[in-house]
């Protein structure tokens, strides 16, 4: 998995529209969020959010349970889930998402 491929990965996920065609789940994000902040960061440097910060505890925790995963693993991990998201939606945006992935240096 090279670095330019998930970088690129990255770059879609952030950029995907809240109304567009391309709709990654709740557990998809955290999924996401996880294995981005595993791949650029490591193993997981604050202490969990409070109470009440339910967003905050749910990615603080999908972090934690990916934690020890190896850098390289993360962004494969990241990079795949995507590709499997955009096969699923099988749509034009998705297929131009796919190639410019998959021609990631």
């Amino acid at each position: 998995m090279s670095q330019a491929k998930f970088d690129k990965a990255v770059a879609i996920v952030q950029g995907l529209p809240k109304d567009g065609p391309i709709q990654p789940s709740t557990d998809e994000k955290l999924f996401f969020y996880a294995n981005f902040k595993q791949a650029t960061i490591g193993k997981v440097n604050t202490s969990r959010p409070g109470l009440l910060d339910f967003t905050g505890k749910a990615k603080w925790d999908a972090w934690k349970e990916v934690e020890g995963k190896s850098k390289e693993d993360a962004q494969k991990d990241y990079v795949e889930k995507l590709l499997e998201i955009l096969k699923k939606a099988d749509n034009e945006e998705a297929k131009k998402y796919i190639e410019e992935i998959e021609g990631a240096a």
